[in-house]
């Protein structure tokens, strides 16, 4: 199948040859680029340091602080943080229930943490260490900025004008998917997007679509590139 990947890089170029390790063809064309945040990193010392994405791995290891255990919400962002320089990175299953339970066993409630993560995020894991006790300081170490326009190539691609035409889409956030939904719709190409084949990492993210009238081909059991990409192989 050709598949539009529309996640940030650097992920969505490593998708793409995952994609092609297993003989599918990727359109690379995101529909949602990372930016640096204007906000100074916070000082003082803390407990323990969290990541839901592997976005704001390199910023928080540019931010200075002093050396903390870091908690990594799946096994990508871990990889990010111990590239990045980061030591004592610990890697939960792929999700915020995991990542607070992780944080649990190995800081006290009452312990200083600072989530490092995007402008636009989720409440938990913070809401839940909070209510446990935990001082959670949140830190905004980037933006993930949405194109205006759908990209060119996904416009030919769903018109069918450039060899050959789009079969699925793969949606990493709810945010990439509902933008992608978005754009194309103001291409006048909704209609084509909806057909598409669209598979989803998290029920979060197959919500985002279902909400917005586009139905979810497949929904991977666990919030991690392997089960979204195993989903290919149990549709061939």
């Amino acid at each position: 199948m050709r598949i539009w990947v529309s996640r940030p890089e650097p992920g969505a170029s490593r998708t793409a040859r995952r994609l092609a390790e297993l003989g599918h063809a990727a359109l690379v064309a995101p529909v949602l680029r990372i930016a640096p945040s204007d906000g100074p990193p916070p000082t003082g010392r803390f407990d323990g340091l969290i990541l839901t994405s592997a976005n704001a791995a390199a910023p928080l290891a540019a931010a200075g602080l002093p050396e903390a255990p870091v908690f990594a919400v799946g096994t990508r962002t871990a990889e990010r943080a111990e590239r990045a320089g980061l030591r004592s990175v610990h890697c939960a299953d792929g999700d915020a229930v995991s990542l607070a339970r992780l944080v649990a066993a190995h800081v006290r409630p009452g312990g200083t943490l600072l989530h490092a993560a995007g402008e636009d995020r989720k409440a938990e894991p913070a809401a839940s260490l909070t209510a446990a006790g935990y001082r959670v300081t949140t830190w905004t170490a980037y933006a993930a900025l949405a194109e205006a326009t759908l990209p060119q190539p996904v416009v030919q691609g769903l018109m069918g004008q450039d060899g050959a035409p789009l079969a699925a889409a793969l949606h990493f956030s709810r945010r990439s998917a509902e933008i992608a939904v978005h754009l194309s719709g103001k291409a006048g190409l909704g209609g084509a997007f909806r057909a598409l084949a669209h598979y989803c990492l998290s029920p979060d993210v197959a919500l985002g679509l279902v909400e917005l009238g586009v139905a979810a081909h497949f929904v991977a059991a666990r919030p991690s590139e392997e089960a979204l990409l195993a989903g290919l192989a149990a549709s061939d």
